[in-house]
């Protein structure tokens, strides 16, 4: 079987859904002064993206290895390349819904086929550990990218202009590559043994949510579900906070966004030394802390800036550097949390958490972004990003439950792979 045509096609696709998936707090700036929607309004995109990932988890859960890996990427790809030709050319306020629905969607299958195929076009562990660090940091790269090619695209002389919406045609081209690539290259799906594939019909949905009974577990899905309501409440605003409340030109407030996706990569390569040598607990509720003293100290530097002379980089405020920084000390937790609950359950009842994994911090991102909208449209920026410091203390309190039911029942942990954590 030859493997390279579809590690490069992998690598296509995570790169373009890195781009899609977290190019939210972007349109939702656009959006805003390209078709005169208010912030709240905006704010139903997370939605779109987020539960028609959760939704077809539902269906990853139950169908897709009748379906087959390469298939459901194929029909992943073939969706987003249609939908992003379609989004230049209907150019309206719908087609970004459709557009994001179809894009979560298509995600779910890519991520567990993707997840699966790895498996078949590696020759041992070390190449498949490898191979999992690389696509996880092409993610991270993806993210990068995306508000450097959105920000191309953008006119500031003219915000309610419509041509930043050709950048799909790009995004279309690359998923169109993707998948011939992986059309012209088979995979051997047969030398995957059977307790590696998904559970068909509802019985894997019923296992499923089994879990959650467990104390650990109902714990660990209210820790995850308050953490992305906290990343994405920041990580879709974040331009419209650039924008709005600091006045930068709009390919910039979307460029200096990207502040945040690096020091959220630079924090998890740093958590996977530090948490080999600290307390998992002490390390997290510390992260927790360092965010919520920037949020208190950063903020108040954006209350009388005046965005007149900003043309840059250059002469940008400081709090638009200071900010995004939160993304350093939160991005430990989610990984960490993740590799705590996975190294407490049995292997047959990974797969299973992964979807509970998916499905709550789909749902958690919606929350987030859809609350963060509606205090940002009635009370402004500054307020909305304020109010991350509620779901922060009660992080702190989810997470000192989780330690206690964990020492007690289940043990240590062995960290040494999390610095390749991600969602």
């Amino acid at each position: 079987m030859s493997t390279w045509k579809i590690k490069l096609s992998i690598f296509i696709n995570y790169f373009i859904f890195a781009i899609l998936l977290n190019s939210v707090g972007t349109v939702i700036l656009q959006v805003q002064a390209s078709y005169g929607i208010n912030a709240s309004s905006a704010a139903i995109l997370e939605a779109c993206k987020d539960l028609s990932i959760a939704g077809m988890s539902f269906f990853v859960a139950s169908y897709l290895n009748r379906i087959g890996y390469r298939n459901a990427m194929l029909i992943a790809l073939g969706t987003v390349a249609v939908t992003c030709i379609m989004m230049p050319l209907v150019n309206t306020f719908w087609m970004t819904k459709l557009l994001f629905a179809a894009t979560g969607a298509s995600f779910a299958l890519i991520k567990v086929s993707v997840y699966a195929t790895i498996g078949l076009v590696t020759k041992d562990q070390k190449e498949h550990i490898s191979m999992m660090n690389f696509i996880e940091s092409f993610f991270m790269i993806g993210i990068l990218t995306g508000y450097f090619i959105f920000s191309a695209f953008i006119d500031d002389k003219n915000p309610q202009a419509t041509g930043w919406t050709k950048v799909y045609f790009l995004l279309a081209g690359l998923a169109i590559l993707a998948f011939l690539l992986l059309l012209s290259t088979p995979i051997h799906e047969n030398e995957m043994g059977d307790t590696e594939k998904i559970e068909s019909s509802h019985v894997g949905l019923t296992k499923m949510f089994q879990l959650t009974v467990m104390p650990i577990v109902m714990i660990f899905v209210a820790s995850a579900f308050i953490y992305v309501l906290i990343e994405q409440s920041i990580m879709s605003w974040l331009p419209t906070f650039n924008n709005k409340v600091l006045h930068l030109p709009t390919a910039l407030s979307i460029q200096m966004a990207s502040i945040l996706a690096a020091s959220t990569a630079f924090g998890r390569f740093v958590a996977g030394i530090v948490l080999k040598r600290f307390s998992w607990i002490m390390v997290l509720i510390c992260c927790i802390l360092a965010s919520a003293a920037l949020v208190v100290f950063a903020l108040p530097l954006a209350k009388n800036v005046n965005g007149n002379n900003i043309t840059g980089w250059s002469n940008a405020p400081m709090v638009a550097f200071m900010f995004p920084l939160i993304g350093f000390f939160i991005a430990p937790i989610y990984p960490a949390i993740n590799s705590i609950i996975l190294s407490a359950l049995p292997k047959q009842q990974h797969g299973m958490m992964s979807g509970l994994i998916v499905i709550f911090s789909a749902l958690g991102g919606t929350t987030g972004s859809l609350i963060t909208g509606h205090i940002f449209e009635a009370y402004g920026g500054q307020t909305a990003f304020y109010f991350s410091l509620i779901p922060m203390a009660l992080l702190v309190i989810c997470l000192v439950f989780f330690k206690r039911l964990q020492s007690k029942h289940y043990g240590n942990v062995d960290f040494s792979e999390l610095s390749a954590g991600g969602h």
